[in-house]
């Protein structure tokens, strides 16, 4: 296998080959940093030492967003595997792996079973926005003596069941700690907006690409949004676009219109509920309007991204870490153009405050 350091730029690439080959690693970046390219470098980096990989993400469609990107980076190997956190581990424990109500696992019991079994000499961890797994996930990591390299970034936490760098690092049971900077994704008008909900201490560095300023859209009814993907779905049809909803039954709702009215178009939809066919695997390198879930956004990039429905979040106190946190993901999915939508007849607390050079209006 041949390792091809594509788009890496001369800081990644040393930060990528000062990584030591052992131990536990923490990688910090804000969006854009090109975490998810190094931790696909790295993941090949250790399989050519002859060690089996395994490259982790939370998210479903992280997974097929980073499947792509190790296979054009490297010849295809079985010495990386590239898998959600949850598959793996329930392929780690083996039948009937006991859930716990938070949607992952008992961990104790996970505990246990690492006490008494042993995993394959010389495995590797590596972990793409790492913030998304519990502590104790990386507990157990630690149980396994596994050597486990984590990229993340807590300004992107969107639940309370995540982790902080400080969580990561205690639960491997102490680490190296890197740090990637720059904004390689987004335009520095996208990342102005973007540092309006950012929850750290100093926002990150502002690109210096340049493009159309975000714009903030009225849309009094589902029809609305409907014209607004159409229109933006003809006007750039060799783009990746991204709308991101709040609910399932408003994606069915577009999906449905959209392929009704402009069947041309044919729009992709990711759910995370079904468990296999057009809603769960998609070709995220064809251009065209890509209809997710918030859920299901970290980690992904498109050219152009809508969020038609901030409406949903009026009733939460706009100074909440955790709807800045969401909104500074969702801002951040976006290279070159952003646009939010609302209902109703004001706008909601959180973006009413923006100035209109920053967040244009109509």
């Amino acid at each position: 296998m041949t390792l091809n350091y594509l788009d890496l730029t001369p800081a990644q690439r040393r930060l990528l080959l000062a990584l030591p080959f052992a131990g536990n690693h923490l990688v910090d970046g804000p969006p854009g940093s090109g975490k998810s390219l190094l931790a696909a470098q790295r993941a090949l980096m250790l399989a050519l030492t002859g060690t089996p990989v395994v490259l982790l993400t939370r998210s479903n469609l992280l997974r097929q967003s980073l499947t792509p990107v190790v296979t054009v980076l490297g010849l295809p190997t079985p010495g990386v595997k590239v898998a959600t956190a949850h598959s793996w581990l329930a392929a780690w424990y083996g039948p009937n792996a006991p859930r716990s109500e938070d949607g992952w696992y008992d961990w104790p019991a996970f505990y246990e079973r690492a006490a008494l079994t042993d995993l394959p000499d010389e495995l590797s961890l590596v972990v793409d926005e790492g913030q998304d797994l519990p502590p104790a996930f990386y507990r157990l990591c630690r149980l396994l003596q596994v050597p486990t390299t984590v990229f993340a970034d807590e300004c992107q936490r969107l639940t309370d069941t995540q982790s902080t760098l400080a969580e990561i690092e205690r639960g491997l049971g102490g680490c190296e700690h890197h740090s990637v900077d720059g904004n390689h994704r987004n335009t520095q008008q996208i990342a102005e907006l973007a540092a309006h909900f950012h929850t750290g201490v100093v926002p990150p560095a502002l690109p210096t690409r340049d493009g159309p300023p975000p714009r903030l859209h009225r849309l009094p009814n589902i029809s609305a949004v409907t014209d607004l993907l159409i229109s933006l779905a003809q006007k750039s049809p060799r783009q990746s676009i991204g709308v991101i909803v709040n609910s399932t039954h408003t994606q069915f709702e577009l999906l449905s219109r959209v392929a009704r009215r402009a069947p041309h178009i044919k729009p992709q939809m990711y759910t995370a509920q079904a468990t296999g066919g057009r809603y769960r695997s998609l070709d995220l390198t064809r251009p065209g309007l890509v209809i997710v879930h918030r859920a299901s956004a970290k980690g992904l990039g498109f050219d152009t991204v809508i969020v038609p429905d901030t409406e949903t979040d009026s009733a939460t106190d706009p100074a909440s870490a955790a709807l800045r946190m969401t909104y500074y993901v969702l801002a951040t999915r976006a290279r070159h153009a952003l646009h939010l939508g609302y209902a109703g007849e004001r706008e909601p607390s959180l973006l009413a405050g923006i100035d209109r050079q920053t967040l244009m209006r109509g």
